[in-house]
Parts: C-alpha cells; sequence; structure tokens
C-alpha cells in the first residue's frame, strides 16, 4: 500500500461530487449513498462492499484552538487522530506544508493493520486564523483512493468570525497552549567570532492532560539537536505535575550544510523522564507586552535548561512564526 500514498495529496484544486455538506468550518462534496454519523467532535462517512471486503471511512473533524502554528497542530493531531486509534508501526510519508486563502495544510499518511489485513490512514491539517481543521480517511483498499481524492478537492474552509489577534493561543488563566523560550549564546568568544548559537524551547499542553516538549539547539560548530519528549501533565491549584513517557535525542545535519534548516536524520537516542513538580504563575508583563508562564522549581531541569532568575523559567505566548520550532519533515 505504500505506493498508493502519494497519490492523495494533490487535493484543492477541483469539485467531483454534487451533493454539498457542511461541518463547522468545512463544506465539502460526498455522495448520499455513503453512511452518515454524527458527534459532538465529528462527522463520519462510511462505505462498505461485502463482496469485495473493502470499506472505507472518513472523518471530519471539528476544529479546536490551534497550538499556534501548523506544525505543533499537525503533530498534536496526528498523535489524538491516527497514532493513538491505529497504532501504526510503518514510518509515515509526510507531505510539505500549502497555503491557501489564509490557512496553511500539512498531509500524512501511514500504513497500520485492521483485522490482520493492510490498511491505511490518512490525516489532512489545516491551521489558520487561530483554529486547526482536520479531516481523517481510513481505508482497505486502493478503490477508494478517488472518492477521497474528491472529497478533498472539494473543501471551502470558512475564516472564524473572529479578529485572530484578538484572540490568545491560550485561554485566561490557563496552561493549555502552545508556550515558548529563546536562549542565545552570547558568550565573549562566539560574539568576537561571528558565530551564532541558540536555544529554543517549546511546551504544548493539551486540554486533555497531555503536553509535548521540543528543544532545537542551535551551533555553527555543530549538527541540529531536536529532543521530542511527550507524556501527561497534572494541574493541582498552582502547581503542575510534568510526567514525561517517551523522550529522544536526534541529531540531524544542517540543509545544504549551513543555517539553521533541517538536513536529514543522522541518529537518534532515548533521553532522560524527568517527572517534575513546578510552581507556576501566568501573567502579562506590561513592560514587555508578553503574556508569560513562570514556571518555578527546586532544581534545574534538562527540560528548561539553566534557571532564567530566581530558580524561574519564563516561557512567552508566541506571536510570528519564528517563534515557534520548525519541526522536520521526515
Amino acid at each position: 500500500m505504500k505506493k498508493l500514498i502519494t497519490l492523495l495529496f494533490l487535493f484543492y484544486t477541483s469539485t467531483s461530487f454534487a451533493q454539498k455538506q457542511t461541518f463547522d468550518l468545512i463544506t465539502y462534496n460526498l455522495p448520499s449513498t455513503w453512511k452518515k454519523e454524527i458527534n459532538e467532535t465529528s462527522t463520519s462517512y462510511t462505505f462498505t462492499e461485502k463482496q469485495k471486503n473493502s470499506w472505507c471511512r472518513i472523518f471530519i473533524v471539528k476544529s479546536t484552538l490551534s497550538k499556534g502554528s501548523i506544525e505543533a497542530d499537525f503533530e498534536n493531531e496526528w498523535q489524538e487522530l491516527i497514532v493513538k486509534n491505529y497504532n501504526p508501526t510503518d514510518t509515515p510519508q509526510i507531505n510539505e506544508i500549502h497555503e491557501s486563502d489564509g490557512w496553511k495544510i500539512k498531509s500524512g499518511a501511514v500504513n497500520f493493520i485492521f483485522n490482520k489485513s493492510d490498511a491505511m490512514a490518512m490525516l489532512s491539517t489545516m491551521s489558520g486564523f487561530e483554529r486547526c481543521v482536520s479531516i481523517v480517511a481510513i481505508t482497505n483498499s486502493k478503490d477508494y483512493l478517488p472518492q477521497i481524492q474528491s472529497l478533498l478537492a472539494s473543501v471551502q474552509l470558512k475564516k472564524p468570525d473572529i479578529n485572530p489577534q484578538q484572540l490568545p493561543i491560550t485561554s485566561n488563566g490557563s496552561i493549555v497552549g502552545t508556550w515558548t523560550k529563546v536562549a542565545s549564546d552570547q558568550s565573549a568568544y562566539m560574539v568576537n567570532n561571528g558565530v551564532a548559537g541558540y536555544i529554543m524551547r517549546q511546551y504544548i499542553f493539551n486540554k486533555n492532560g497531555t503536553y509535548l516538549h521540543f528543544i532545537k539547539t542551535f551551533s555553527n560548530f555543530s549538527d541540529l539537536l531536536l529532543t521530542k519528549e511527550s507524556g501527561t501533565y497534572q494541574v493541582s491549584g498552582k502547581n503542575i505535575i510534568i510526567t514525561p513517557q517517551k523522550a529522544v535525542i536526534e541529531k540531524w545535519s544542517k540543509k545544504n550544510n549551513s543555517g539553521d534548516k533541517w538536513g536529514s536524520r543522522k541518529s537518534s537516542q532515548n533521553a532522560t523522564l524527568e517527572k517534575t513538580t513546578y510552581q507556576f504563575t501566568i501573567e502579562y508583563n506590561t513592560y514587555i507586552k508578553e503574556t508569560q508562564l513562570i514556571l518555578q522549581g527546586g532544581l534545574a531541569t534538562k527540560r528548561d535548561g539553566h534557571f532564567d532568575q530566581d530558580n524561574k523559567w519564563y516561557y512567552k505566548l508566541p506571536k510570528h512564526d519564528y517563534d515557534f520550532i520548525k519541526l522536520p519533515v521526515e
């Protein structure tokens, strides 16, 4: 089935189905012969052919608050909608990001096993205007690829009736959302020799009690490093308990052997799992005009690096694309 994956993502170009449907922010076309089911978080369509023992199901997923970037949105949706539900073991194929009418689009596909037979799961995630929208398709037959393709080609996205500049990436007083911090290497040696370096850190706290944490380390003297950590968190009063479940450190070459763009992955190894309890506050700093997540701990952690000051780390709500860690496409 791997050869089928590349056929799926030439979409948003044509419309071939007659019946128009709307769910949340998405308008699309789908034939009426498919069985329709609706719940609070998605609308799904299923078609089966008993003689061929084939099936296909498409989910139109209700939009959620964006994590702040298409990279963060896609990574979260992939884990929640694909990995948790279908437990794929193959390496996914991920398409490059495309843009359409203010939305950024990222797609991926992967094989999995269903009832001891091959099947394939596909995810298309659209991020824009502080919202995240996804479409999931699963099937055990290439016969349904034209129907999936036609639905994707028919998609029209409604822009939310909000001013994205007025909507924060996290709700008031809530830790849910995306938080970032960056530290630059400004040592005398680095400055005197015109060499740049930095370490970026990024938390993504999800509503369901899971989190993602990324660290990107850049130096002109070495390969790029990417730390990826995932796990659960629990908030109790003004304390947050971080319980990591998986963490890896990856070494990446630099694209074209220079700069801070990802090239190819060279190695990967497990990282230390640090269960940590922080005291936290969320406040608006009027001096720098930024909303900050302030974490306080007894000891420094590898996850957060050295204290910024007074046993505290200061994360902020990102405002621009360059505030986010851009994850590599594998």
